[in-house]
Formats: structure tokens, C-alpha cells, sequence
């Protein structure tokens, strides 16, 4: 990242939790679990494993139909219907939180409440199968506890939807498939806590 990269709310702190620019990150169409999986990998070595206010964030729902706007894929300025989608978040010890998604068309980082107002948008004028739940793990339990062989992204022959990344499937000792775990919004399976996004919005925006 070079110097006038760094977002002005950074300026009087020594600490930028993702020292990458954009292009600079692992970075695999359709993977998105796996790419947020590797830049928090990134801050555990850029700061010798502090993981402060750094979390991995599943967006998604009970029908796994989330609109989500800004981006690269979206036509126009429609929505991208994703089944799920995942973000790093960056809870600044400023007033301002940050956003990191290799998918959008919005600056990376991103401030928190312009990401929030631009890629979600309101659910006002949303049929309620398409609201959005947020899974909200710490960076630390993410890279301890995700695992995905890669599975969900085979057909029926078993030949790949999109080209894999091209390092080895992430997993653990206790798995190595437990994505659903991840996407599932029920509070009572997996790790991290779940909001609405009204709750999202008020634990995690501008104070």
C-alpha cells in the first residue's frame, strides 16, 4: 500500500490493519470465504498475530438470496443477488470503522457508513426474503476454525463452476468442510454472533 493509499482517518495512527493495496491481494473469482481467509492470514503476520477489531463477516440469509450493490460483477445499477458474500471489517479504535471487499467497485478500504449506505443500501423497499443477516466472527476464530474443501464449487461431474484458488484447501484438524456453518444465519450453529442489519449497523458504525 503505497502512501496515498492510506485512508485520511488512518493518518495520525501507526496501525493499518491490511498493508496490501488492492491488486496486491490473493485474490480468486468466486472465493470470497478464501480471500477474506487469507488477509486476515495477511494482518496475523503483518502484526505478529494482534488481531484487535479485525473480523470476517458472512452476509447472507435464510434463502441464501442477499442483494448486495457496487459490485464488479453487477450490471448497471443493479443489485448482485449473491447466496452469500464475505467482507473484512475493520472496527477502528477511531470513530470510523472500515470495510475491505475485493468485489466491489468502492474504494478498498472502505469507510464503514459509506459502504454500508452504497453496497446494502435500505431493506425499506426489500420483500423480506431478501434481508440480510450478518455473521461476525474475530479474525483469530476464522483462521482457527474454518475449513472448505472446495466442494460447493463442483457440479454434478465433478468438474469446477469456477477455477479454484491455487493453494491448498484450508482445514483444520477437527474438519475440512464446515463453509454451511459460516453461511447459516441461525445463532444457535457455528461461531460469532449474527445481526440484522439494523444491529450490524449499530454495533459496528460511526458512534
Amino acid at each position: 500500500m503505497q502512501k496515498d493509499d492510506i485512508p485520511e482517518q488512518y493518518a495520525s495512527t501507526d496501525y493499518v490493519p491490511v498493508t496490501l493495496s488492492r491488486p496486491e491481494c490473493m485474490y480468486t473469482s468466486c472465493y470470497c470465504e478464501e480471500n477474506v481467509w487469507k488477509l486476515c492470514e495477511h494482518v496475523k503476520i503483518q502484526n505478529e498475530g494482534t488481531f484487535d477489531h479485525i473480523y470476517a463477516v458472512f452476509i447472507s440469509n435464510e434463502r441464501r438470496m442477499i442483494p448486495i450493490w457496487r459490485q464488479k460483477s453487477s450490471r448497471g445499477n443493479q443489485p448482485v443477488i449473491w447466496d452469500y458474500h464475505v467482507i473484512l471489517l475493520h472496527k477502528s479504535p477511531t470513530e470510523q470503522s472500515f470495510i475491505y471487499d475485493l468485489d466491489t467497485t468502492l474504494p478498498f478500504p472502505c469507510q464503514f457508513d459509506v459502504y454500508v449506505k452504497e453496497a446494502f443500501q435500505s431493506e425499506e423497499f426489500l420483500k423480506p426474503a431478501f434481508w440480510r443477516k450478518f455473521r461476525v466472527i474475530p479474525a483469530d476464530t476464522y483462521l482457527k476454525k474454518f475449513a472448505s474443501d472446495r466442494s460447493h464449487m463442483k457440479d454434478a461431474t465433478g468438474a469446477w463452476r469456477m477455477p479454484p484458488p491455487p493453494y491448498p484447501c484450508i482445514e483444520t484438524a477437527e474438519s475440512k468442510m464446515n463453509l454451511d456453518d459460516f453461511i447459516c444465519m441461525d445463532s444457535h450453529v457455528g461461531c460469532g454472533n449474527v445481526y440484522t442489519l439494523t444491529e450490524f449497523v449499530h454495533q459496528f458504525g460511526k458512534m
